[in-house]
């Protein structure tokens, strides 16, 4: 029986549709056919029961910050999962009014810590690939931090990107400046990992 199912796993992913885990993402999908919009509503659909459905989309760098970089993908998985968490699905047309929103913009949800309630207010994200910066064309900064149980602040950003030279195989590197201009927090993403 082990045997039969180690050969479905390896068969499956290459030539049907099922599979016995996420496929191996190509690259962030900046845009998304009507394809890749009923992969990311089936996706969806399916992790209701998955408390880590979105790790290809998170991470956390050395200092304990973290961020989820929300890809047209990743927006459709969650609004797929959450419409069938609460025993609906999405609606003719929804998808496409869900993608409208940010078309054009990678999204990056950003945790940060620090030490005051107001920390966060006055950073500035960029995008680093290769030799390009890209500066956000959008940006919410949280002014007033949470504090943990700890004594710090948890600070919840939001920033997007435009997308028009940004390739869905790219190497990057999130960096967040304080008001000085003093870079507080680095991120490193592969988005070649992720859909």
């Amino acid at each position: 029986m082990r045997r039969a199912l180690a050969a479905l796993a390896l068969i499956l992913p290459l030539g049907g549709e099922l599979a016995l885990w996420p496929a191996v993402a190509a690259g962030a999908a900046l845009t998304l056919d009507e394809k890749g919009r009923q992969e990311a509503t089936r996706v969806g659909e399916r992790s209701v029961n998955d408390e880590a459905f979105d790790a290809e989309w998170r991470v956390k760098n050395d200092s304990g910050d973290s961020l989820s970089v929300v890809t047209p993908f990743h927006r459709l998985v969650v609004a797929a999962r959450h419409a069938t968490f609460n025993g609906k699905p999405l609606k003719p047309g929804e998808p496409e009014k869900i993608l409208r929103e940010n078309r054009d913009r990678l999204v990056v949800w950003v945790e940060l810590h620090g030490g005051t309630e107001g920390f966060a207010r006055l950073y500035t994200p960029r995008l680093v690939v290769g030799d390009r910066e890209i500066k956000a064309s959008f940006v919410q900064n949280e002014r007033t931090a949470h504090r943990q149980e700890n004594g710090r602040y948890l600070a919840r950003c939001v920033y997007g990107f435009p997308t028009a030279d940004l390739d869905g195989r790219a190497r990057a590197s999130l960096i967040v400046a304080d008001g000085d201009g003093r870079n507080v927090s680095t991120f490193a993403l592969d988005l070649a990992k992720m859909r």
